[in-house]
């Protein structure tokens, strides 16, 4: 009997060998009748499904759930769980903030019953956001306990010496190492592992957001607008802001991705919508570390948005889209409302559609909090 497996094993042959064993393929994706797309969550869930049942393109999901506490960390936690450091006051009277990344081996679920044994900060893909101020100290001591010599690569201005590349700053097991830099330019950035080989130390997990805010003390001419970033002011209170990093997984080592998803886990969004208020605006960190494939995508569904690339600036790059592509290692911020919308399930997803397929499709639900509030007496 000859062997299917003389044959390359690509993420279609997978789903092919998924469909004729009726779902129980070895990377466990059915893409058949959805469970019920909205559980009754207060937080995060829709109360109705407004999209006719067409909310998860007609049931092309994964199907079942992942183990979030068994993975350690949520996707819906992560879109807002910036990480701030532990701050304190140089002696020119400058905010120093010092943050702790272990770099470790951890086995994570990336959809549902398919384990990815992933290279991790912190115990988590992506790692943690890490949110700073412009012109912020930022020191970070980074411990190897992985099994491969690892580093952090900062996307932003530094020295020689803290570029977290060969010869500066690579960690070989069991080592330390402390990067220590100004927060500049402001912007919306990113950290990854920068050893050898490149392409597989990004792929299995080692990377993560990195934002800075920028200072409206720097920015005299806009400061209003600058403040609205700031986290912590009150006019960045009213902004409804999440991070999504679009990543892929390759799980059976083909330099081909079988599964794509922003925040790792695959449609994670679409069966729990992501809740936000129709009164207040929305802005977006977007990052794209997706390898093997050139580039990744944003599509909005039924509305448009402004685009900062990079986010380093205060005035829109690209104004009124609803589409916006990104190569690998880029970023940028979009800004969005629904104030005129009525209620109900938006879409967003990757405008390739083996992507949103694949896990990366995604669901706002937009709410009348306000209204919500008093029905409910609040």
């Amino acid at each position: 009997m000859q062997s299917w497996f003389k044959y390359p094993v690509t993420r279609r042959f997978l789903l092919g060998v998924g469909a004729l064993l009726g779902g129980t393929s070895a990377v466990r994706l059915a893409f058949g009748k959805a469970p019920p797309p909205y559980p009754q969550d207060d937080t995060h869930a829709a109360q109705s499904n407004p999209a006719g049942g067409h909310g998860t393109h007609n049931g092309m999901t994964t199907v079942g759930e992942v183990n979030n506490a068994r993975n350690g960390f949520d996707p819906h936690e992560i879109l807002t769980d910036w990480d701030r450091g532990t701050v304190s006051r140089l002696p020119d009277g400058g905010i120093l903030r010092e943050f702790e990344i272990t770099a470790e081996d951890k086995e994570i679920e990336i959809a549902p019953g398919l384990l990815f044994p992933a290279w991790t900060y912190n115990g988590r893909v992506p790692g943690p956001t890490l949110r700073v101020t412009e012109g912020d100290r930022v020191r970070i001591r980074f411990r190897n306990l992985g099994s491969h010599t690892h580093s952090m690569h900062f996307h932003g201005i530094h020295s020689a010496r803290m570029d977290g590349v060969p010869g500066a700053g690579n960690v070989p097991p069991g080592g330390m190492f402390v990067y220590e830099f100004d927060a500049f330019p402001f912007g919306c950035h990113l950290y990854h592992c920068h050893s050898i080989p490149l392409k597989r130390h990004i792929h299995k997990g080692l990377y993560g957001a990195f934002i800075i805010d920028p200072d409206p003390d720097r920015h005299p001419e806009q400061a209003d607008t600058a403040r609205s970033r700031l986290l912590g002011s009150l006019e960045n209170a009213r902004w409804q802001e999440f991070v999504l990093v679009m990543n892929g997984f390759d799980t059976n080592f083909d330099d081909e991705n079988e599964v794509y998803a922003v925040n790792s886990i695959a449609h994670a969004y679409s069966k729990r919508p992501i809740a936000v208020d129709r009164a207040r605006p929305i802005r977006l960190y977007l990052v794209n570390v997706t390898e093997f494939d050139p580039i990744n995508s944003l599509h909005l569904h039924a509305n448009f948005f402004d685009y900062y690339d990079h986010g380093t600036t205060l005035s829109p790059t690209q104004r009124t889209i609803d589409t916006i592509m990104q190569c690998q290692g880029q970023r940028g911020i979009l800004e969005m409302t629904y104030k005129d919308h009525e209620p109900g399930v938006y879409m967003f997803h990757a405008h390739q559609s083996e992507f949103a397929e694949l896990g990366w499709m995604s669901l706002f639900n937009v709410r009348d909090v306000a209204l919500q509030q008093q029905a409910s007496g609040e």
